[in-house]
């Protein structure tokens, strides 16, 4: 799409130092031809030890880059990696790993931020080297293509050059390199060249140009380089044609910008509160300091209610924009989520002021909605939803949706977004989410021209990538590209349609090949039949984005045309993975090896063990958060009981398991706290049928299979696969736990200052897959994994009013229950995330079957 970001960036961060590794070369190279960029990060590395060491290549990319290819190389000898359909990959991957080689999977976690990890033991004095690549089109906005390097070597690096080979046909107007990290001294260093259609930017600092000090190893590399550039535009098409694929870029310039009417949909409820709801303030603010005098606009707010600033759209004029000043430093946050209400009269307002001519004919009209939770009350059924603003919409305009934080079901607001020719953006909860709201609105607040359609002969073309846009923004650019029926073809010609501010755009452009063979006669900057790669990239972006809102056979299709690209053309997206592995021959920690990826946090191994989302889980003081997918909620609890007492949390006579934890305290007693915190200091997960026993402590993991133990630390990274257990220790993080073929669980690992006065490390338990469990399960959590069905009544203000007290129907009882937050320490281990949900008080009482004393066992096992 238009507005798909922009950017590409990579990260060396984290090719760590460990034990006397010397990382003594680091280059990127980027060949970028007509948008389309091809890089190569290579890093090189040598055991400075006297015994093998581990190294850990680690690399950030963009959502919208493919890698393509990586290798590791040992002393010498080239370890190549292989695209493969995602399980296959997978497979192949666990079985490397449980032969004890060393192993590396590139996955890519669906189409946000990906990591590729990976890890080796070298011998002492080898050298390894590790090459990654990817490719992506780069996107235009703002005027600009924008290449973005995130550099964080995090030591000194003898050799280290980033290097930028930039071709365009059309020329180049203006290159230019910044780096957040360039001091005054460093400026001077970065060597920048462009003339006609190329361009060339280098950055190689030496040592002790790379030093925080004169003579500290400390590395000033810490931070973001960033290349921009724009190309000629004498006409508002560039057509290419190359060996039978064709794209054709669509960028008019000096247009009439369109009056537009917006309509801005605002989350006010209670999780909005504080900072949330400021940053909103501010960037609203902002926002109003922009629009233009032939706009119209309005703001529709909801909690539990809906409320509007105005009954109608209205112009932006500058008393109505004063007005509007008032009216936005006035919001406050209140009750919960009345999404559907509040989206459903925004549709309903733009839909009348159309029909009563109250707007431009001839303008833009958008719906921006921000949210930072779930919809629960009114319709919250997010299919319904979905369908209601898909059917009062009918196409007409574009709906963008912003997701602030990681409360929001995200799945969601990416559906409903593209249903309606729109696109959805994560607002990420840090001191800059006022920008990042601003931003977002900047890129679609010049439209120039509205349903524009780039038509091809279609006698002549095959395999079109999207040719029919609802809005094209000023500073953007629109790409369309294709494969011709005849391979020889050398000509094309199209047919535009676009409606602007004055009148109807259309006209007819054409292009022969010979024109672009011309063009690219300087072959030192063209790799491999790049506009055929670019293609297939589009092509293979565009189906993944059709593929999130589909459904049954449609889904299945798009997922095989995708699948089938991607191998052909060895892209690593989410249908494929990437494995390298070593020959089991190596030196190397017997049957013990990173895994990567998964490691890196809670999300990713949720990821590998392919759970949709947590089912329940057990944290905290102990906190019990109990999920309910039929009300697209969650009930939660907590247990207040003394040190030492044993809890049944899971189980299951038919398959064997039994899940326990004993709770330990805080050190000393907090004479000013009235209920003493607790935590589970101790697990015990048991398969009697396996006769095997799992116990956690903050301090060790112990397995005992029948009379036999074998024992870990959380100092360790281990992936263990044996006859009926696979555990996986992400060192000093959490671990992963599945025993034959019943469900998984999650421990995770949360430590404290080890000097702290008070509180200890405690232990927090995830279930997944908690489906595979009989129907006997119980326990504390196991009695929640049967539907359980619940309704909330007579929502009003409680003693703290950013949490409203209701009445809770549920197991023929009828509880005082008050709306709050737990923290969810899958993505973020240190601080957590706040999931909402309805708290029972008194230790689950009328929740839970019986009373909590009754789950009080003898001992952990």
């Amino acid at each position: 799409g238009i507005l798909a970001p922009f950017f590409f960036f990579f990260s060396f961060f984290n090719l760590q130092v460990v034990n006397g590794i010397e990382i003594y070369s680091m280059k990127i190279d980027s060949k970028i031809t007509s948008r389309f960029a091809h890089n190569v990060i290579t890093s090189r590395a040598v055991n400075r030890g006297n015994v093998h060491k581990e190294v850990f290549f680690d690399v950030e990319l963009p959502k919208t880059a493919f890698i393509t290819n990586f290798s590791m190389t040992i002393d010498g000898v080239t370890y190549p990696g292989t695209i493969k359909e995602k399980e296959v990959a997978k497979k192949q991957y666990e079985k490397a790993v449980s032969k004890g080689q060393t192993a590396g999977l590139v996955k890519a976690s669906g189409r946000k931020t990906e990591k590729f990890t990976v890890s080796v033991n070298i011998e002492a004095a080898s050298k390894v080297t590790f090459e990654l690549t990817y490719e992506e089109l780069l996107k235009r906005q703002f005027g600009k293509y924008e290449m973005f390097i995130k550099v964080k070597p995090k030591q000194l690096v003898k050799d280290f050059e980033i290097e930028v080979n930039i071709f365009e046909p059309q020329g180049i107007t203006e290159l230019e390199a910044e780096g957040t990290f360039i001091t005054n001294d460093l400026q001077n260093i970065i060597k920048k060249t462009f003339s006609d259609k190329k361009g060339h930017i280098s950055f190689r600092p030496t040592l002790d140009q790379q030093r925080t000090c004169a003579n500290c190893s400390q590395s000033v590399l810490d931070g973001d380089f960033t290349v921009r550039y724009d190309v000629k535009r004498t006409a508002p098409d560039d057509l290419q044609i190359v060996n039978g694929y064709f794209v054709h870029f669509f960028a008019p310039t000096n247009l009439p910008k369109l009056p537009k009417n917006v309509i801005f949909v605002i989350d006010i409820s209670g999780s909005m509160s504080g900072r949330e709801i400021q940053q909103t303030r501010e960037a609203l603010l902002k926002i109003l300091d922009d629009i233009k005098e032939d706009d119209f606009f309005n703001f529709i707010l909801f909690g539990s209610e809906v409320q509007t600033w105005k009954e109608t759209l209205i112009k932006a004029t500058p008393e109505n924009l004063d007005e509007a000043r008032k009216f936005v430093r006035g919001i406050d946050t209140a009750g919960m989520t009345n999404l559907h209400g509040g989206i459903m009269r925004g549709i309903d307002m733009l839909n009348a002021a159309h029909e009563r001519n109250l707007v431009h004919k001839r303008s833009a009209s958008i719906i921006i909605m921000l949210t930072d939770g779930q919809p629960n009350v009114g319709i919250s059924n997010t299919q319904e939803i979905q369908e209601h603003v898909k059917k009062a919409i009918e196409g007409k305009y574009p709906l963008y949706n912003l997701g602030f934080g990681y409360g929001v079901d995200y799945s969601f607001l990416e559906k409903m977004a593209l249903e309606n020719k729109g696109l959805a953006r994560r607002i990420y909860p840090d001191s800059d989410a006022a920008l990042q709201l601003q931003g977002f609105y900047d890129e679609v607040s010049n439209p120039m021209l509205t349903d524009i359609e780039l038509n091809y002969p279609e006698n002549e073309i095959s395999d079109l990538t999207k040719n029919s846009f609802k809005h094209f923004y000023d500073g953007s650019e629109i790409v369309v590209a294709g494969r011709f029926i005849d391979n020889n073809q050398n000509h094309l010609t199209v047919d535009v349609r676009g409606e602007g501010a004055n009148d109807a755009l259309s006209y007819t452009t054409q292009q022969d090949a010979q024109q672009t063979d011309k063009a690219f006669q300087e072959q030192e900057y063209i790799f491999g039949d790049y506009i055929e790669r670019l293609w297939a990239y589009l092509t293979i972006e565009q189906l993944l984005e059709k593929r999130i809102a589909a459904t049954g056979e449609e889904k299945e299709n798009l997922t095989a045309k995708a699948l089938d690209l991607s191998l052909k053309y060895k892209f690593v997206t989410p249908l494929t993975s990437m494995v390298v592995t070593k020959p089991e021959d190596y030196n190397n920690q017997d049957g013990i090896a990173d895994k990567p990826i998964e490691g890196i946090d809670i999300f990713k191994i949720l990821l590998y063990l392919r759970s949709q989302s947590f089912a329940f889980t057990v944290d905290g003081d102990p906190h019990f958060i109990i999920s309910v997918p039929q009300k697209e909620d969650a009930i939660c609890f907590n247990i207040n009981e003394n040190p030492g007492a044993v809890l049944n949390l899971i189980n299951d006579p038919v398959t064997g398991i039994t899940v326990n934890g004993e709770l330990i305290g805080d050190k000393r007693a907090n004479s000013d706290a009235k209920i003493q915190n607790t935590y589970f200091g101790k697990l015990g997960i048991a398969n009697k049928h396996l006769d095997l026993k799992l116990t956690v402590t903050p301090e060790k993991i112990t397995i005992q299979n029948g009379n036999e133990k074998t024992g870990f630390t959380w100092l360790d990274s281990v992936t263990l696969q044996q006859e009926g257990l696979t555990l996986i220790i992400n060192r000093k993080k959490n671990l992963v736990l599945s025993m034959g073929s019943s469900a998984s669980f999650v421990i995770v690992l949360h430590q404290v200052w080890k000097k702290h006065p008070l509180h200890q490390d405690f232990l927090g338990l995830y279930t997944l897959e908690s489906d595979k469990l009989s129907e006997q399960t119980h326990g504390l959590l196991g009695q929640f994994f049967h539907p359980i069905d619940f309704t909330i009544l007579e929502i009003h203000p409680g003693s703290d009013p950013k949490k409203p007290d209701a009445t809770m129907i549920v197991k023929n009882n009828e509880l005082t229950v008050t709306r709050g937050w737990q923290k969810d320490y899958r993505r973020d281990p240190k601080h957590g995330v706040d999931i909402p949900c309805w708290f029972v008080h008194n230790n689950g009482a009328g929740l839970i079957d019986g009373v909590h004393t009754d789950y009080i066992v003898s001992s952990l096992f």
